[in-house]
């Protein structure tokens, strides 16, 4: 496997490098520690400036780059190093790891969450945001400090049954995992009644009774399905599989799940929009806006 780890030298690409070393990697995988020295112009275009803040930068990257490359030292992947200069001219920060990514053939971006002083767990960095959103490549994002290495890791995969969920799920198998892994497969059941105020539902007449018991029972049903064909494609790579459907918004419970079971990582496909590649759609957007645990998105192609 293939992996672009982007790191900006901030705690945060630590926390996502000391992530990507519970990995089981081996010397067939290959990890691109990967630094985009970036110009910010000044408002009044200093050349002297801009010249000198460049140069500092290109002294630092690096050290960013040793730093990372330091953490990842007990991963068994090959690891090489790329610095990229650029300026607005050229491309953002953003679009500086995405083409990078593309050029390479990566097969995973990996980056930290910059998060916003007394909310990091929640909040990530607008260049993170954007290469999620925007990236045809699939994304992790690392928000936290996985959990202790003795423990193993937990991973809530929310599929509903997608092209997108189909890739991600195929991703999970790829990704070197340690085969202690557990896995929890959910999938939510998005009520044909969920319009209906709750004040009404207690006046509803028996023929209306029997109308929602017949659909609920054909939602689960479906669900059902959807997470035996999740969990036949899983058992193949994982051995502790647990499954839960569920009814209510998806992003909500996802979310609740994730923290009541105390998972490392929650894996989502993105649905994306027609015409506009790699973008996201809403339960993946919301799961990566809101949620405190770090986040894989699966794209689809």
């Amino acid at each position: 496997m293939k992996i672009l780890f982007a790191t900006d030298g901030s705690e945060y690409s630590e926390r996502a490098a000391e992530f990507l070393t519970r990995l089981q990697w081996s010397r067939d995988d290959a990890i691109t520690v990967f630094h985009a020295i970036y110009e910010i112009p000044f408002q009044d275009d200093d050349a002297f400036h801009l010249s000198t803040l460049k140069s500092i930068k290109a002294e630092i990257a690096p050290q960013i780059l040793d730093s990372a490359v330091s953490i990842l030292k007990s991963a068994h992947a090959t690891i090489s190093v790329e610095i990229e200069e650029s300026s607005p001219s050229r491309c953002t920060p953003d679009q500086c790891i995405i083409t990078a990514a593309e050029s390479s053939g990566a097969d995973l971006i990996v980056m930290g969450a910059r998060g916003i002083k007394g909310i990091a767990s929640a909040l990530i960095g607008s260049v993170t945001r954007l290469v999620a959103i925007h990236a045809s490549k699939p994304v992790l994002v690392v928000k936290q400090a996985a959990h202790s290495p003795s423990r193993p890791m937990k991973i809530l995969f929310a599929t509903d049954g997608s092209e997108p969920s189909l890739v991600t799920g195929e991703l999970l198998c790829s990704v070197p995992f340690s085969e202690h892994t557990e896995i929890i497969i959910v999938n939510m059941v998005a009520s044909s009644f969920a319009d209906i105020p709750e004040r009404f539902v207690l006046e509803i007449n028996e023929r209306i009774k029997e109308v929602v018991a017949s659909a609920r029972a054909n939602e689960l049903s479906r669900s059902g399905k959807i997470i035996d064909h999740a969990k036949e494609d899983l058992q193949k790579r994982f051995k502790k599989i647990e499954v839960i459907s569920r009814v209510g918004d998806p992003s909500t419970e996802i979310l609740r799940i994730a923290d009541t079971a105390h998972v490392d990582l929650i894996a989502v496909g993105s649905r994306g929009f027609r015409g506009i590649r790699g973008m996201l759609g809403s339960v993946s957007r919301n799961i990566l806006t809101h949620s405190k645990n770090s986040v894989l998105i699966g794209k689809s192609y």
